[in-house]
Protein backbone atom coordinates (compact mmCIF):
# COMPACT_ATOMS: atom_id res chain seq x y z
CA UNK A 1 0.00 0.00 0.00
CA UNK A 2 3.22 2.50 0.90
CA UNK A 3 4.27 1.42 -2.84
CA UNK A 4 1.22 2.06 -4.36
CA UNK A 5 0.58 5.91 -2.46
CA UNK A 6 4.11 6.70 -2.97
CA UNK A 7 2.92 6.17 -6.81
CA UNK A 8 -0.04 8.14 -6.59
CA UNK A 9 2.17 11.01 -5.22
CA UNK A 10 4.93 11.22 -7.65
CA UNK A 11 2.36 10.65 -10.29
CA UNK A 12 0.46 13.72 -9.03
CA UNK A 13 3.47 15.70 -8.60
CA UNK A 14 4.51 14.84 -12.30
CA UNK A 15 1.00 15.48 -13.92
CA UNK A 16 -0.84 12.04 -13.61
CA UNK A 17 -0.07 9.12 -13.99
CA UNK A 18 -0.65 7.08 -17.00
CA UNK A 19 -3.24 4.27 -18.01
CA UNK A 20 -0.95 1.70 -17.12
CA UNK A 21 0.29 2.62 -14.12
CA UNK A 22 -2.97 2.97 -13.07
CA UNK A 23 -3.89 -0.40 -14.14
CA UNK A 24 -1.42 -1.74 -12.20
CA UNK A 25 -2.50 0.32 -9.24
CA UNK A 26 -6.20 -0.77 -9.20
CA UNK A 27 -5.18 -4.20 -10.35
CA UNK A 28 -7.61 -4.07 -13.44
CA UNK A 29 -6.83 -4.55 -17.20
CA UNK A 30 -5.57 -1.20 -19.57
CA UNK A 31 -7.93 -2.31 -22.20
CA UNK A 32 -10.71 -2.29 -19.29
CA UNK A 33 -9.78 1.87 -18.42
CA UNK A 34 -9.92 2.68 -21.83
CA UNK A 35 -13.03 0.71 -22.64
CA UNK A 36 -14.50 3.19 -19.69
CA UNK A 37 -13.02 6.08 -21.10
CA UNK A 38 -14.47 5.95 -24.07
CA UNK A 39 -18.13 3.88 -23.45
CA UNK A 40 -18.84 5.89 -20.04
CA UNK A 41 -16.78 9.21 -19.77
CA UNK A 42 -14.55 7.73 -16.81
CA UNK A 43 -11.49 9.20 -18.05
CA UNK A 44 -8.98 11.73 -17.45
CA UNK A 45 -9.92 15.14 -17.10
CA UNK A 46 -6.45 15.88 -19.30
CA UNK A 47 -4.45 14.27 -22.23
CA UNK A 48 -0.98 14.73 -22.53
CA UNK A 49 -0.45 15.94 -26.03
CA UNK A 50 -4.22 16.03 -26.39
CA UNK A 51 -3.98 12.11 -27.00
CA UNK A 52 -2.12 10.63 -24.12
CA UNK A 53 -4.42 10.24 -20.98
CA UNK A 54 -2.69 11.19 -17.61
CA UNK A 55 -5.02 10.30 -14.46
CA UNK A 56 -4.82 12.61 -11.66
CA UNK A 57 -5.82 11.95 -8.13
CA UNK A 58 -9.57 12.56 -8.32
CA UNK A 59 -9.65 10.95 -11.52
CA UNK A 60 -8.19 7.40 -9.96
CA UNK A 61 -10.85 8.36 -7.11
CA UNK A 62 -13.61 8.27 -9.68
CA UNK A 63 -12.27 5.30 -10.55
CA UNK A 64 -11.86 3.43 -7.40
CA UNK A 65 -15.41 4.18 -7.10
CA UNK A 66 -16.59 2.64 -10.25
CA UNK A 67 -14.50 -0.57 -9.53
CA UNK A 68 -16.26 -1.10 -5.91
CA UNK A 69 -19.73 -0.56 -7.99
CA UNK A 70 -18.58 -3.06 -10.90
CA UNK A 71 -17.07 -5.85 -8.52
CA UNK A 72 -20.47 -5.45 -6.60
CA UNK A 73 -21.85 -6.92 -9.82
CA UNK A 74 -23.14 -3.36 -10.93
CA UNK A 75 -23.37 -2.85 -14.48
CA UNK A 76 -20.78 -0.75 -15.85
CA UNK A 77 -23.14 1.81 -17.73
CA UNK A 78 -25.16 1.61 -14.30
CA UNK A 79 -22.14 1.91 -12.35
CA UNK A 80 -20.86 4.85 -14.48
CA UNK A 81 -24.05 7.03 -14.01
CA UNK A 82 -23.59 6.10 -10.09
CA UNK A 83 -19.95 7.33 -9.84
CA UNK A 84 -20.27 10.31 -12.23
CA UNK A 85 -23.43 11.32 -9.99
CA UNK A 86 -21.21 11.13 -6.74
CA UNK A 87 -18.24 12.85 -8.01
CA UNK A 88 -20.43 15.48 -9.33
CA UNK A 89 -21.86 16.19 -5.75
CA UNK A 90 -18.58 16.14 -3.98
CA UNK A 91 -16.84 18.56 -6.74
CA UNK A 92 -16.93 22.05 -4.57
CA UNK A 93 -18.90 24.50 -6.64
CA UNK A 94 -16.92 27.18 -8.77
CA UNK A 95 -16.88 30.86 -7.02
CA UNK A 96 -19.10 32.10 -9.77
CA UNK A 97 -21.35 29.43 -9.84
CA UNK A 98 -24.73 28.65 -8.01
CA UNK A 99 -25.12 25.35 -5.82
CA UNK A 100 -26.75 23.41 -8.07
CA UNK A 101 -29.14 20.65 -7.50
CA UNK A 102 -27.15 18.12 -8.09
CA UNK A 103 -25.10 19.13 -5.12
CA UNK A 104 -27.72 19.49 -1.95
CA UNK A 105 -28.00 16.14 0.23
CA UNK A 106 -30.25 13.93 -1.10
CA UNK A 107 -31.52 10.49 0.08
CA UNK A 108 -31.65 9.13 -3.33
CA UNK A 109 -29.34 6.85 -5.12
CA UNK A 110 -26.22 7.80 -6.52
CA UNK A 111 -27.36 8.58 -10.50
CA UNK A 112 -30.99 8.39 -9.52
CA UNK A 113 -33.42 11.10 -11.56
CA UNK A 114 -36.57 12.62 -9.91
CA UNK A 115 -39.01 10.64 -10.13
CA UNK A 116 -41.11 11.25 -13.23
CA UNK A 117 -45.27 12.17 -13.10
CA UNK A 118 -47.72 9.64 -13.16
CA UNK A 119 -44.53 7.01 -12.76
CA UNK A 120 -44.63 7.05 -9.00
CA UNK A 121 -42.45 4.10 -7.58
CA UNK A 122 -45.41 3.98 -4.94
CA UNK A 123 -47.91 3.32 -7.19
CA UNK A 124 -50.06 0.02 -6.96
CA UNK A 125 -47.63 -2.92 -8.79
CA UNK A 126 -45.16 -0.67 -9.55
CA UNK A 127 -41.28 -2.04 -10.03
CA UNK A 128 -39.24 0.08 -8.07
CA UNK A 129 -37.32 0.83 -11.70
CA UNK A 130 -35.32 4.27 -10.41
CA UNK A 131 -33.47 6.18 -13.29
CA UNK A 132 -33.91 4.21 -16.84
CA UNK A 133 -35.31 5.27 -19.94
CA UNK A 134 -38.68 5.84 -20.71
CA UNK A 135 -38.48 2.16 -22.70
CA UNK A 136 -37.36 1.41 -18.91
CA UNK A 137 -40.65 1.83 -17.76
CA UNK A 138 -42.61 0.80 -20.25
CA UNK A 139 -41.47 -2.80 -20.04
CA UNK A 140 -42.01 -2.82 -16.00
CA UNK A 141 -45.51 -2.01 -16.57
CA UNK A 142 -45.94 -4.74 -19.52
CA UNK A 143 -43.99 -7.55 -17.17
CA UNK A 144 -46.07 -6.76 -14.16
CA UNK A 145 -49.96 -6.68 -16.56
CA UNK A 146 -48.10 -9.91 -17.96
CA UNK A 147 -48.61 -8.47 -21.28
CA UNK A 148 -46.36 -11.23 -23.34
CA UNK A 149 -47.07 -8.90 -26.71
CA UNK A 150 -46.43 -5.94 -25.38
CA UNK A 151 -42.35 -6.87 -23.74
CA UNK A 152 -41.78 -8.49 -27.32
CA UNK A 153 -42.78 -5.21 -29.07
CA UNK A 154 -41.01 -3.02 -26.24
CA UNK A 155 -37.62 -5.42 -26.39
CA UNK A 156 -37.27 -5.25 -29.91
CA UNK A 157 -37.78 -2.10 -30.33
CA UNK A 158 -35.55 -1.18 -27.62
CA UNK A 159 -32.76 -3.13 -29.26
CA UNK A 160 -33.34 -1.92 -32.63
CA UNK A 161 -33.28 1.41 -31.37
CA UNK A 162 -29.90 1.65 -29.23
CA UNK A 163 -28.68 -1.66 -30.12
CA UNK A 164 -27.96 -5.02 -27.96
CA UNK A 165 -25.20 -3.56 -26.15
CA UNK A 166 -27.36 -0.38 -24.76
CA UNK A 167 -30.18 -1.75 -24.57
CA UNK A 168 -29.31 -4.56 -22.66
CA UNK A 169 -27.38 -1.94 -20.16
CA UNK A 170 -29.89 0.98 -20.51
CA UNK A 171 -33.82 -1.35 -20.35
CA UNK A 172 -33.13 -4.75 -20.15
CA UNK A 173 -30.75 -5.00 -16.74
CA UNK A 174 -32.19 -1.85 -14.63
CA UNK A 175 -36.07 -4.10 -15.51
CA UNK A 176 -34.44 -7.61 -14.31
CA UNK A 177 -33.61 -5.78 -11.43
CA UNK A 178 -36.21 -4.37 -10.63
CA UNK A 179 -38.43 -7.57 -10.57
CA UNK A 180 -35.88 -9.12 -8.69
CA UNK A 181 -35.65 -6.08 -6.12
CA UNK A 182 -39.69 -6.29 -6.01
CA UNK A 183 -40.11 -9.80 -5.54
CA UNK A 184 -37.26 -9.51 -2.92
CA UNK A 185 -40.01 -7.14 -0.40
CA UNK A 186 -43.26 -8.89 -1.08
CA UNK A 187 -42.52 -12.17 -1.57
CA UNK A 188 -43.14 -15.01 -3.30
CA UNK A 189 -46.10 -12.92 -5.18
CA UNK A 190 -43.77 -11.87 -7.83
CA UNK A 191 -42.18 -15.22 -9.35
CA UNK A 192 -44.46 -15.11 -11.71
CA UNK A 193 -43.42 -11.42 -13.45
CA UNK A 194 -39.67 -12.53 -13.03
CA UNK A 195 -40.50 -15.97 -14.86
CA UNK A 196 -42.63 -14.61 -17.34
CA UNK A 197 -40.10 -11.50 -18.39
CA UNK A 198 -36.92 -13.59 -18.28
CA UNK A 199 -37.89 -15.49 -21.21
CA UNK A 200 -38.93 -12.78 -23.35
CA UNK A 201 -35.64 -11.23 -22.56
CA UNK A 202 -34.24 -14.63 -23.14
CA UNK A 203 -36.49 -15.03 -26.76
CA UNK A 204 -35.57 -11.49 -27.83
CA UNK A 205 -31.93 -12.06 -27.52
CA UNK A 206 -32.23 -15.11 -29.39
CA UNK A 207 -33.94 -13.02 -32.19
CA UNK A 208 -31.09 -10.35 -32.07
CA UNK A 209 -28.54 -12.97 -32.51
CA UNK A 210 -30.23 -14.73 -35.57
CA UNK A 211 -29.88 -11.87 -37.43
CA UNK A 212 -26.50 -12.80 -38.55
CA UNK A 213 -24.77 -15.60 -40.19
CA UNK A 214 -21.41 -16.38 -38.12
CA UNK A 215 -18.17 -15.15 -40.11
CA UNK A 216 -16.03 -18.12 -41.58
CA UNK A 217 -11.94 -18.34 -40.34
CA UNK A 218 -13.03 -16.81 -36.80
CA UNK A 219 -12.06 -18.77 -33.66
CA UNK A 220 -15.12 -20.27 -31.65
CA UNK A 221 -16.32 -18.93 -28.02
CA UNK A 222 -17.83 -21.73 -25.55
CA UNK A 223 -20.24 -20.46 -22.99
CA UNK A 224 -21.10 -21.82 -20.27
CA UNK A 225 -22.64 -21.41 -16.68
CA UNK A 226 -20.34 -23.46 -13.48
CA UNK A 227 -22.48 -26.54 -12.34
CA UNK A 228 -24.97 -25.93 -10.06
CA UNK A 229 -25.46 -22.72 -11.52
CA UNK A 230 -28.37 -21.62 -13.04
CA UNK A 231 -28.39 -17.91 -14.15
CA UNK A 232 -28.10 -17.91 -17.86
CA UNK A 233 -29.65 -14.14 -19.07
CA UNK A 234 -26.19 -12.56 -18.89
CA UNK A 235 -24.18 -15.07 -20.97
CA UNK A 236 -27.64 -15.42 -23.40
CA UNK A 237 -26.78 -11.48 -24.15
CA UNK A 238 -22.97 -12.22 -24.25
CA UNK A 239 -24.04 -14.92 -27.05
CA UNK A 240 -26.06 -12.45 -28.83
CA UNK A 241 -23.70 -9.96 -29.13
CA UNK A 242 -20.82 -12.11 -30.50
CA UNK A 243 -23.69 -13.76 -33.05
CA UNK A 244 -24.42 -9.88 -34.28
CA UNK A 245 -20.60 -9.33 -34.57
CA UNK A 246 -20.47 -12.52 -36.80
CA UNK A 247 -18.39 -14.47 -34.50
CA UNK A 248 -19.32 -18.24 -34.09
CA UNK A 249 -20.45 -19.15 -30.75
CA UNK A 250 -21.56 -22.56 -28.48
CA UNK A 251 -23.70 -21.50 -26.10
CA UNK A 252 -24.62 -24.52 -23.17
CA UNK A 253 -26.63 -22.55 -20.81
CA UNK A 254 -27.30 -23.83 -17.33
CA UNK A 255 -25.37 -26.08 -14.41
CA UNK A 256 -22.74 -27.79 -17.22
CA UNK A 257 -21.25 -30.81 -15.50
CA UNK A 258 -17.64 -30.16 -15.49
CA UNK A 259 -16.98 -33.90 -17.48
CA UNK A 260 -19.58 -32.42 -20.25
CA UNK A 261 -17.60 -28.79 -20.48
CA UNK A 262 -14.47 -30.47 -20.96
CA UNK A 263 -15.40 -32.85 -23.59
CA UNK A 264 -17.15 -29.56 -25.28
CA UNK A 265 -14.08 -28.01 -24.68
CA UNK A 266 -12.28 -31.00 -26.62
CA UNK A 267 -14.80 -31.34 -29.23
CA UNK A 268 -15.08 -27.45 -30.52
CA UNK A 269 -11.09 -26.56 -29.93
CA UNK A 270 -12.44 -22.79 -29.14
CA UNK A 271 -10.52 -19.80 -29.56
CA UNK A 272 -12.06 -19.07 -25.87
CA UNK A 273 -14.29 -20.39 -23.15
CA UNK A 274 -16.38 -18.47 -20.67
CA UNK A 275 -17.47 -19.68 -17.23
CA UNK A 276 -20.30 -17.47 -15.41
CA UNK A 277 -20.89 -17.77 -11.82
CA UNK A 278 -23.30 -15.67 -10.37
CA UNK A 279 -22.50 -16.70 -6.70
CA UNK A 280 -19.25 -17.40 -4.84
CA UNK A 281 -20.71 -21.22 -4.31
CA UNK A 282 -20.29 -21.63 -7.64
CA UNK A 283 -17.26 -19.69 -8.80
CA UNK A 284 -14.47 -22.91 -8.87
CA UNK A 285 -10.97 -21.96 -9.09
CA UNK A 286 -10.29 -25.88 -9.54
CA UNK A 287 -12.83 -25.90 -12.64
CA UNK A 288 -10.84 -23.00 -14.65
CA UNK A 289 -7.61 -24.92 -14.28
CA UNK A 290 -8.98 -27.96 -15.28
CA UNK A 291 -10.24 -26.01 -18.27
CA UNK A 292 -7.12 -24.45 -18.76
CA UNK A 293 -5.38 -27.41 -18.91
CA UNK A 294 -7.55 -28.88 -21.83
CA UNK A 295 -5.55 -29.20 -25.20
CA UNK A 296 -5.96 -30.26 -28.40
CA UNK A 297 -4.67 -30.62 -31.99
CA UNK A 298 -2.27 -32.65 -33.78
CA UNK A 299 1.65 -33.37 -31.46
CA UNK A 300 3.62 -30.53 -31.43
CA UNK A 301 1.12 -28.25 -32.54
CA UNK A 302 -1.43 -28.71 -29.44
CA UNK A 303 -3.42 -25.52 -28.62
CA UNK A 304 -5.39 -24.17 -25.08
CA UNK A 305 -8.07 -22.20 -24.88
CA UNK A 306 -8.28 -18.43 -23.18
CA UNK A 307 -10.35 -18.82 -20.42
CA UNK A 308 -12.32 -16.11 -19.09
CA UNK A 309 -14.74 -15.92 -15.70
CA UNK A 310 -17.44 -14.07 -15.56
CA UNK A 311 -20.62 -13.01 -13.13
CA UNK A 312 -19.98 -11.87 -9.54
CA UNK A 313 -19.32 -14.89 -8.04
CA UNK A 314 -15.74 -14.23 -8.70
CA UNK A 315 -15.26 -11.11 -6.72
CA UNK A 316 -12.83 -11.98 -4.29
CA UNK A 317 -10.96 -14.81 -5.99
CA UNK A 318 -10.28 -14.28 -9.30
CA UNK A 319 -8.22 -17.27 -10.91
CA UNK A 320 -4.52 -15.95 -11.61
CA UNK A 321 -4.15 -16.16 -15.25
CA UNK A 322 -8.02 -16.15 -16.20
CA UNK A 323 -9.29 -13.06 -17.90
CA UNK A 324 -11.97 -11.24 -15.84
CA UNK A 325 -13.99 -8.76 -18.24
CA UNK A 326 -15.67 -6.12 -15.93
CA UNK A 327 -19.18 -6.05 -18.04
CA UNK A 328 -20.52 -6.90 -21.49
CA UNK A 329 -19.07 -4.58 -23.24
CA UNK A 330 -15.61 -5.61 -22.04
CA UNK A 331 -16.02 -9.37 -22.84
CA UNK A 332 -17.38 -8.21 -26.50
CA UNK A 333 -14.33 -6.59 -27.43
CA UNK A 334 -11.75 -9.39 -25.28
CA UNK A 335 -13.55 -12.66 -27.45
CA UNK A 336 -13.63 -10.10 -30.32
CA UNK A 337 -9.97 -10.06 -30.29
CA UNK A 338 -9.34 -13.23 -29.41
CA UNK A 339 -11.64 -14.97 -32.12
CA UNK A 340 -10.35 -12.76 -34.94
CA UNK A 341 -6.58 -13.75 -33.98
Amino acid sequence: MDDAVGTLTRGTAEGGLTTGAVARLLGVAPTTLRSWDRRYGIGPASREGGRHRRWTSADIGLLECMCGLTNAGTPPAEAARAALAAAARDAPARPDEPMSRSRTPSSRTPGASPPTPGASSHAPGALPVGRARRECRGLARAAVRLDAQAMDELLDAAIDKYGLLAAWESVIMPTLHAVGRKWETVGERYVEVEHLLSWHVSSALRRAAAQRAPTAGSGVSLLACTPGESHTLALEALAAGLAQQGLPVRMFGAALPVEAMEEAVRRTGPAAVVLWAQSRSTASRALVARVESIEWGVRGARRRPAVLVAGPGWAGQLPSRALHPSGLAEALDVLAAISRR
